[in-house]
């Protein structure tokens, strides 16, 4: 006689043991609810440039459908190298140090599977992005978080990377400027932490998709500083400057041993990322750079109005000098991040993301994405203003 099937019993472990992604858990209440303010998804409310949209409608009339190189175009590959070169200082061979892959999320994966071996150790930064420490486990490592501090404005410092350091650890992944806090760091920060990295003997995997959206000073990828070209793997991508979400196209460059390697992961998986996105990649990173400045004030604007709303209601927020995220402390109010973002989606139609969803870290704080009109955030805000001040009545 045969057994129920289970089909639980065929689940591997170590996925079994990730929770689903606190943003998406999150939204799918939003999606139960109407005529909510969304301060929450981390995507530009900036339909993508018209000239960006024309040249994927142009490669489609031109019957460019088929397969591309592993690699990616080289089309591609040789407008990035130099822009990367002009704007990031970085010098990479398009032909043999940059892969085209299918968002920077795909990149991140295709690094981790490519260089982790089963109990490598991956020192990452929180509060952060909520695939990091996942992806480190899916690749059989073990993630290991330094915290960020908003009295440091959420950089990581080199002596907290250096504390936690052990023989096993292999990778130290870094995102500035940083979602969801909006942190960012300077060249001497980050001179210190290359510091670490090199006496150590570490590779650095750098996600730097908010680069272009810099509020104040410069942006300084580690990449480019004495000794790291050859020990850091740099990710990048078009779904935030240019509002190319949905085209999920993204790029990783680096030592040409490692990218080989990562194609390897690619090839078996993904193959190659769609051609028209490719297609329309190369006109953005050729003609986009108005349309980056442009998006970058409004989001300046929406940036200012924010964190001095949040601020005024008695949120402490600190200043994000990058991204498009404000990232307010609700402690105050005495209500956890989940059950503040919860009544605040229920008794007033806005929806922001708990802090808990980046890692425990962020509990007591809440992430907003200021990635919508300014008109809206004012909205949004007033009715936050009118929870908090319900809630300290109670």
């Amino acid at each position: 006689m045969s057994k129920p099937f289970q089909a639980d019993r065929y689940i591997a472990g170590h996925v079994r043991d990730i929770p689903r992604s606190g943003i998406r858990e999150f939204f799918d209440i939003v999606a139960s609810q109407k005529d909510v303010i969304s301060l929450g998804v981390g995507e530009p409310d900036f339909v993508t440039p018209w000239h960006i949209r024309e040249a994927a409608i142009y490669a489609l009339e031109r019957g460019k459908t088929s397969y591309t190189s592993n690699l990616g175009l080289l089309r591609l590959r040789e407008v990035l190298a130099a822009h990367l070169a002009e704007k990031f200082h970085v010098a990479y061979d398009p032909k043999s140090q940059i892969l085209i892959a299918v968002g920077v999320s795909e990149a991140m994966d295709l690094a981790f599977r490519a260089i982790l071996n089963p109990g490598d150790e991956v020192i990452y930064h929180e509060p952060c992005y909520v695939s990091y420490a996942p992806g480190i486990v899916m690749a059989h490592a073990v993630p290991v978080a330094v915290s960020c501090r908003p009295e440091d404005n959420f950089a990581v410092r080199a002596e907290n990377i250096e504390k936690v350091i052990t023989p096993r650890s292999k990778a130290l992944v870094l995102n500035f400027p940083t979602n969801p806090t909006g942190g960012t760091m300077t060249r001497a920060e980050l001179e210190k932490i290359a510091a670490v990295v090199q006496r150590h003997n570490l590779l650095v995997i750098t996600d730097e998709i908010y680069a272009e959206l810099t509020f104040e000073g410069e942006h300084v990828s580690i990449a480019s500083l004495p000794g790291m070209l050859e020990r850091t793997i740099f990710l990048h991508g078009f779904s935030k400057a240019y509002a190319m979400t949905g085209f999920r196209i993204g790029y990783a460059c680096g030592p040409a041993e490692l990218v080989e390697a990562m194609m390897k992961v690619h090839q078996y998986s993904m193959l190659c990322a769609s051609i028209i996105s490719q297609e329309a990649a190369v006109e953005a990173i050729q003609s986009g750079e108005p349309d980056t400045v442009r998006m970058g004030e409004q989001y300046k604007l929406r940036r200012n109005f924010i964190v001095g709303a949040f601020n005024e209601m008695g949120l402490p927020c600190h200043l994000p000098r990058g991204s498009f995220y404000a990232f307010p402390c609700i402690k105050s109010t005495g209500l956890g991040s989940k059950e503040f973002a919860v009544r605040l989606l229920e008794e007033e139609k806005v929806a922001c993301v708990p802090g808990s969803a980046f890692g425990p870290t962020g509990e007591g704080f809440l992430r907003c994405c200021f990635a919508t009109s300014l008109e809206q955030i004012k909205v949004a805000t007033e009715r936050m203003a009118r929870f908090v001040g319900r809630v300290r009545k109670q």
